[in-house]
């Protein structure tokens, strides 16, 4: 395995230039608001470039990175989720990212490339919990979108469903966060998540905008849909 030098990080960021798109810079700052610097690299190359980070010497780049731009906080987030490292050691990994999550791109992505294998689980939710308490905004997204993304099922769902119905903060990410999650879980899990409306600490936008993504589900039938209509609240 190639050691990831100095030299190599300058590559990288010359890759990154090579790839740029002005139009995209552009267009992408709109998209992703407070995301600071960024070159312009559309997405399926930014992942490519991970993916072939993470088949080298993935520890020496995740040690390297800078974290000057957008393309190279979300390579890096994708790095360690793509990386064959064990668990462990990608949670180490985690834990010195998270830090620097700033946007809701970076951290949707980095949880997109971050698959859990089934005997890692439980280790996984324990180490999400104290992101879960934490009153950092992007803490909060980061374990409410992972919850979402490997942990409603059977085990798990009650406790999600707690967890969802007792955030209480006014960030927008976190808020939106929230609700994507209790619209997926209504859709597997309906009548747990029922009783989730009926007894919480949600905002009013948190519990309307959970709602609205229910509606806007596609697997959610139109009878259902008139019945989560009328539970909006009024303000």
């Amino acid at each position: 395995m190639e050691k990831f030098t100095k030299e190599s990080y300058d590559e990288f960021l010359a890759m990154l230039d090579e790839n740029a798109d002005k139009g995209y810079m552009e267009f992408h700052k709109k998209l992703v608001p407070g995301v600071g610097e960024v070159r312009g690299v559309r997405s399926p190359v930014v992942k490519g470039f991970a993916k072939n980070i993470a088949k080298g010497d993935y520890d020496g780049f995740i040690k390297m990175v800078k974290f000057d731009s957008y393309e190279e906080t979300i390579t890096c987030g994708l790095v360690i989720g793509y990386c064959k490292a064990d668990i462990d050691t990608k949670l180490e990994y985690l834990k010195d990212f998270i830090p620097y999550i700033n946007n809701w791109a970076v951290c949707d992505s980095t949880v997109s490339a971050f698959k859990i294998k089934k005997q890692d689980e439980k280790t996984v939710y324990k180490f999400l919990q104290p992101y879960l308490q934490s009153d950092k905004e992007f803490d909060i997204r980061f374990g409410v979108v992972m919850l979402m993304s490997s942990f409603i099922s059977d085990e798990y769902i009650d406790d999600i469903l707690r967890i969802y119905g007792s955030i209480e903060s006014d960030k927008y990410y976190v808020q939106m966060g929230v609700a994507w999650g209790i619209s997926v879980c209504f859709v597997k899990y309906p009548e747990k998540t029922m009783e989730l409306f009926k007894d919480n600490s949600l905002d009013d936008f948190t519990y309307n905008k959970a709602l609205q993504k229910i509606i806007e589900s596609l697997r959610v039938d139109k009878e259902t849909k008139d019945i989560i209509r009328s539970m909006k609240r009024k303000k």
